[in-house]
Order: structure tokens, then sequence, then C-alpha cells
């Protein structure tokens, strides 16, 4: 049987403005194996999995486990976990880290701030400090979720570890199975597609310069998927790799069109018209469903440049 991710490849499905949307994302360690749905079907207490679930709602923090690349046979509970909280939004990016013992301590974060990208409760809840060192490269390897996250995500996991490359952590969920192995790169929060050990390895040294990578990216998650592709269009209507150097001022419309504001930080600015389409011909969105799929594409059709663009924030 195929898989989801072979299919997708084999069709050469466009990879823009798929990434999962999140201002911000909470980040647990948690060792040993995860369920589907990792937060409440793991060794984390379910019902702390499903307080920072409801804590998180509405908020723009996205809560996910991660754990070091490697065997993940049971190792008991871990008397110390890494924390890492990262915002995503140009102009107030930001990576934060800790460690904890008791990882209830997230309940007493403020979700609604951190989404805003206010770091302060993770200071003084957990003692948080901003991490000045590498960026992360979150690598989706949840098998439960999808069979092709585990194939493929997990060997790239462990290539990168066994090149010594650092900030590599398994991730439980990162959206679009068929594109794995999928990467997001904190603290910018680029995603990216069909990812390779040397496409991850350039996508860090230019996260390290404040640089995006354009190869095979999916999109930023502090954007929604239309903005996601107008902006990565726009980057490469005019080669610009300054990860903060571009912004989503606004987006106007509904599915299926939308005009997209991008403005520069120097002041210029485009409006780029972004239509949904169905990805054809019919595929399988994900392994194990019965179901042929057409999920839906962002096409960007028209950039046109503005005089000058106030931007938000």
């Amino acid at each position: 049987m195929s898989r989801c991710a072979t299919v997708s490849r084999n069709l050469d499905e466009p990879v823009s403005g798929t990434a999962a949307t999140a201002t911000t994302w909470l980040l647990l360690e948690q060792p040993g194996p995860w369920g589907a749905k990792a937060l409440t079907a793991s060794h984390l207490d379910p019902a702390l999995g499903r307080a920072l679930e409801a804590a998180a709602k509405d908020t723009g923090v996205r809560v996910a486990l991660i754990r070091r690349p490697g065997r993940h046979a049971d190792p008991g509970t871990p008397p110390v976990r890494q924390v890492y909280v990262a915002h995503t939004v140009p102009g107030n990016v930001w990576l934060y880290g800790t460690t904890t013992r008791d990882p209830r301590q997230l309940l007493g974060l403020d979700f609604a701030a951190l989404g805003a990208g206010d770091p302060r409760s993770f200071a003084s809840a957990l003692g948080g400090r901003p991490q000045t060192g590498d960026p992360l490269a979150l690598v989706c390897t949840n098998g439960k979720r999808d069979r092709c996250c585990a194939l493929l995500g997990r060997p790239l996991a462990a290539e990168l570890t066994a090149s010594d490359v650092p900030g590599v952590w398994e991730v439980t969920h990162l959206g679009g199975h068929r594109f794995a192995p999928t990467v997001l790169v904190l603290p910018y929060g680029y995603a990216y597609a069909r990812a390779e050990a040397h496409t991850v390895k350039e996508a860090l040294h230019r996260a390290q310069e404040g640089q995006v990578l354009l190869e095979d990216c999916r999109g930023r998650s502090a954007w929604d998927r239309p903005g996601q592709a107008a902006e990565l269009a726009v980057r490469a209507a005019t080669a610009e790799c300054t990860a903060d150097a571009l912004h989503v001022v606004r987006t106007e419309g509904a599915a299926p069109r939308w005009e997209v504001t991008v403005g520069h930080a120097d002041g210029r600015g485009w409006r780029v018209t972004v239509a949904q389409t169905a990805a054809l011909p019919p595929r399988p969105e994900s392994c194990g469903v019965d179901v042929l799929g057409t999920p839906a594409r962002m096409d960007v059709v028209g950039i046109r440049a503005l005089h000058t663009v106030a931007l938000a924030g």
C-alpha cells in the first residue's frame, strides 16, 4: 500500500501555506510512547493534558510534547523535564527555556499573555529564561498519529542527532502527515516539508543568522494559511530572506479568495491575491484512511506592489 507521503511527493503537491498555525509554541518533554492525541494518550497525566488543552484554547498557544531522539521504550517518569516556549511574530520573536520537576507548574502560566507575546509568566511560574544558544528543530515522529511521521521522521531525527546537530527534538504533531518528514524551526516558526538532513542543517544555520530558508518551506506558523502563502510568495519575488523583514499586515476576504497585505520593515508593501483550490487528483490525506481526499491548496494568483505599508504590532 502506498504511503500518503509517497503519493503526495509523487504528485508534487505544493507545500506553501500548509503550516500549523500558532503564534506561540509551548513544549514539554515527555519521554516514552505517544498516542494519536499525545497530550492525553502518553505517560503524561491525562488530566494534566486535558487541562493544558483547555488553558491553551483560543489563545494562539499550541502545546506539544517533545522527546530526545532515540529508542522510546518506557524509561519511567523523568525527574527533570525540559520546557520551552517560543513566540513567532516578527518584531517580538523570542525563545525561553527552563526545566521542571513538576509539569503541573505549566498550569500557572498566563496562556493568553504568552499567545500575545508576553513571556513574563513563564519566568515567574517556571523560572524560565531567554535561550541564547541554538535554535530548535522539531521533527514530527508520532507514528500513532500517522505512520509516515514515524517511518520518515524518526530516521531523520536520528541522522541529525548522529551528526551532532544541536537543538533537535522529536515532537508529537505538526500537521500535514503527507508532507513527512515535517520539521518546525523555532524561534521563527517556519515549517518544512519532505525535509532532509541537509535542509534542516541549513534551516538551523539560517535561523541562527536571523534568516529563513525558502526551500521546501510550508510557511510561518504566526500567520493564517493565506498569509503563509502570501508571505512566501513575496519572499520568492524579492529574494528577501531576513526572517523578520516581512509582516502579514492583514488578510481580507474568505475562502476561496483572499487579499493579503504584506509589509516590509523598510515600508514597502504588496497586495497578494490568494485562491483556495482543491488538490487533484484525489489522494490519501493520511495513512490508514480508506476515503481519498482533495486537500485545500493555497495558490498565489497575483502580487501587486504598494507604495507604503504601516506594519501592524
